[in-house]
């Protein structure tokens, strides 16, 4: 476990939203990524996608923005060193905006996201 503060971690979730390349970035435009010191409910839970995959909407489709959860404390709990929490943060990101473009969690284990 590290400790990292609110700053340094927004600037680490800053840094993986610039490794995202702008064509899927584009996509996320109603997306909205909150970061959160732990989820209430389930607090070793690391991300947590809020919304409706782009795979399963409707043309039609309207409404409250999509949300990415980060949970920063969880985060740091598993991470010993600053090098692995910059990579877990990476990957949970991506995680999550898998989930947003409609991969499940075997999709996610395939590239390397779970």
């Amino acid at each position: 476990m590290i400790s990292v503060s609110p700053e340094r971690f927004d600037d680490l979730v800053d840094a993986a939203i610039d490794l995202i390349p702008d064509s899927f970035l584009d996509q996320l435009g109603n997306v909205v990524i909150l970061v959160e010191d732990r989820n209430p409910e389930e607090p070793t839970l690391l991300g947590l996608y809020e919304g409706v995959p782009l795979t399963e909407r409707l043309a039609d489709h309207s409404g409250l923005p999509d949300v990415i959860h980060l949970y920063r404390l969880a985060l740091a709990d598993i991470c010993r060193t600053d090098d692995e929490l910059v990579e877990q943060v990476r990957i949970t990101l991506l995680h999550e905006v898998g989930h947003f473009f409609g991969m499940d969690e075997d999709d996610l284990d395939n590239v390397g996201y779970a």
